[in-house]
């Protein structure tokens, strides 16, 4: 494999993975509702409806990362998604480490990071958009 296949499947990987595994919380979203999302922001301020973009943040944007497709917007909405909830939800334990040592969000940031890399990067060949396509 040239060094050119094996760097898109490794982006294909990245997005695949980046993109099921935060599809399967908005899907967790889609089924139970963001109204505690809408309680949490009223009570820092922000209006309400804004707790509706988190469908854009975990369905919207990683569904067009597997399919590759406006690849680089994608992985910023899911970095900003993730500030949000860094901000509201876990705030208290930036800082922390959890019981077995690590840091005790390196699952949220680890679809941070990876949302940047993919931001960064592109789709790669393996996508809808292509390596040098017009929606990636």
């Amino acid at each position: 494999m040239s060094s050119t296949a094996t760097e898109d499947l490794g982006k294909l990987i990245l997005r695949l993975a980046l993109g099921i595994l935060i599809l399967l919380h908005g899907l967790g979203k889609l089924g139970g509702g963001v109204g505690w999302i809408t309680g949490m922001l009223q009570t820092h301020g922000i209006p309400g409806f804004v707790a509706y973009g988190v469908y854009i943040g975990e369905v919207l944007a990683p569904v067009l990362l597997v399919l590759g497709l406006w690849t680089r917007v994608a992985g910023l909405i899911v970095a900003v998604n993730m500030l949000f909830a860094f901000g509201l939800v876990h705030s208290a334990d930036a800082l922390a480490l959890g019981n077995s040592g690590g840091w005790a969000l390196e699952l949220q940031g680890m679809y941070f990071f990876s949302g940047i890399a993919v931001a960064l990067l592109g789709a790669g060949a393996y996508s809808l958009g292509g390596r040098n396509g017009r929606y990636n």
